[in-house]
């Protein structure tokens, strides 16, 4: 690949990382305009669209059948089913705190989702962190217990969506499906109960598809392209970009969420909360650079 050809795959690397994290700082303005229907409707609706969604895109590309020989095996089954779990766990915590007033709270989650996603490197891979990366996790950890006592509430909210998505990651990583084929599997696997409920609300008429109007209804059905579109642009992105850049970029959707709560939703954010925000974001800042400093010393290392 010449010159110009690398340039032009990173620009198209970019525009496509750009658009992935672009999608999933506005998400809060789409789970608003389905505010008219429950937290746990919308998130049956996302899993079940997710999966018709992408058992297409598998039919079409004609994966469907590496994916049965995949799923023959006990460990990822297991797995599949265990980080299913987590996926739809995040997406019903995430949504019900955009439709309850807490975006801002909610982007804290995805603020210090890469600390904790080192912290549990650390934890479960037997990882080795360097001294500044402790430096960071600590200034981290004082800010969520500065929120706690200062603010007088448990971040519960950010601290659920930072764990379920980490441990999410974390199993994905060692997992055997790529992330088309793992994201099927785990909506197929979150459609039973889903399926079960949304038939179980049209039968006693409490379902609010096609009850509230053709934008609801278009609305719902689109949830499984929002869902479905980032995450392949992502991986799309992450083959032709840095993971310096992709590590980056990653602050880009939380910061997009928090000031949408902050300037569109007017969510209240007193000074006790400000405070503890900053700690986080100053243990970011020293994460970001501390990785940034060892990156260019590893580049500028002669050859032997």
């Amino acid at each position: 690949m010449n010159v110009t050809e690398q340039i032009r795959t990173r620009h198209i690397g970019l525009t496509a990382a750009l658009s992935a994290y672009g999608m999933w700082g506005v998400f809060p303005l789409y789970w608003k305009a389905l505010q008219v229907i429950p937290s746990w409707e919308i998130i049956c609706h996302r899993i079940i669209w997710s999966a018709m969604l992408t058992l297409a895109l598998l039919l079409l590309q004609g994966r469907h059948q590496a994916l049965l020989g995949a799923l023959a095996n006990r460990r990822t089954l297991l797995t599949t089913l265990a980080t299913s779990t987590l996926l739809g766990t995040n997406w019903l915590v995430y949504i019900w705190a955009v439709n309850n007033g807490n975006i801002v709270e909610s982007s804290l989650g995805y603020f210090i989702n890469p600390l904790i996603a080192v912290l549990f490197g650390v934890v479960f891979l037997q990882e080795k962190l360097r001294a500044g990366q402790w430096a960071a996790l600590t200034v981290a950890c004082a800010g969520v217990l500065y929120l706690t006592f200062s603010y007088g509430k448990f971040p519960w909210i950010g601290l659920t969506l930072a764990i379920t998505f980490a441990l999410y990651s974390l199993l994905r990583k060692t997992a055997a499906l790529h992330s088309l084929e793992g994201l099927f599997c785990e909506a197929v696997l979150l459609s039973v109960p889903a399926g079960l409920t949304l038939a179980y609300l049209s039968r006693h008429g409490d379902s609010g598809f096609l009850t509230h109007g053709p934008t609801i209804t278009f609305l719902l059905i689109g949830t499984g392209v929002i869902t479905s579109v980032p995450l392949l642009l992502f991986v799309f992105a992450a083959q032709r970009i840095s993971m310096t850049t992709i590590g980056l970029m990653q602050y880009l959707a939380p910061s997009i969420q928090f000031l949408i709560g902050l300037l569109i939703f007017h969510e209240p954010f007193p000074t006790a909360k400000l405070i503890g925000f900053a700690i986080i974001w100053i243990a970011l800042i020293m994460f970001t650079v501390e990785g940034l400093v060892v990156n260019l010393r590893h580049r500028s290392r002669p050859l032997n």
